[in-house]
């Protein structure tokens, strides 16, 4: 803490597309730090980040997954690179109902990065550490919390605390299925 105020850690993976070269390396090494067991298996549809590609104007664009949206977004922007125009969705990090982007192919539950926190032999992400042309870098930085804002490991013990008392009271295999049920709403 510096001066009494609560400080929190913001945890980013930085994008320079100027040096994607669309290896997708960074796919495959989260593809496989995201398999069971862990390592065992490449598989690009698992992973928490895909590369958008468009071959012919040689634009390659790493985007992690982010937050699940239960419905499609009701506008869309268009943006412009180098003369041509691109969807929104092309660049979007949700796991919403129009694509099967960032979804588990099994299950169908949304992915999110978790930026490989319960690694603990490296410290930055593998996608970051699988690129080898600097794409992607990864910094944190100390941000002051706002004065209601409730530390993440807090957050973490009331899940967990939560999880297991619904776990106790209605058993693992119907909580999974609820799950599983209340992604497909």
């Amino acid at each position: 803490m510096k001066g009494g105020s609560k400080t929190k850690v913001i945890k980013e993976i930085k994008v320079d597309i100027s040096k994607c070269t669309g290896c997708r390396s960074c796919e495959m090494a989260c593809s496989a730090f995201h398999a069971v067991p862990r390592y065992s298996s490449l598989n690009p549809s698992r992973s928490r980040i895909r590369v958008y590609m468009d071959e012919v104007r040689d634009l390659y664009v790493p985007i992690r997954a982010g937050g699940y949206t239960q419905s499609e977004c009701n506008g869309r922007n268009l943006y412009v690179i180098n003369g041509k125009e691109y969807s929104e969705c092309a660049f979007c990090p949700a796991s919403c109902p129009s694509r099967d982007y960032f979804k588990e192919p099994d299950s169908g539950l949304p992915l999110k990065c978790d930026m490989c926190e319960d690694e603990t032999s490296s410290s930055e992400p593998m996608c970051v550490v699988a690129c080898k042309f600097d794409a992607l870098t990864y910094e944190e930085r100390e941000e002051p919390m706002q004065e209601n804002e409730v530390p993440a490991i807090e957050k973490q013990v009331e899940l967990k605390v939560a999880y297991e008392s619904l776990v106790k009271k209605h058993g693992t295999k119907k909580l999974m299925e609820t799950f599983f049920q209340l992604s497909k709403n």
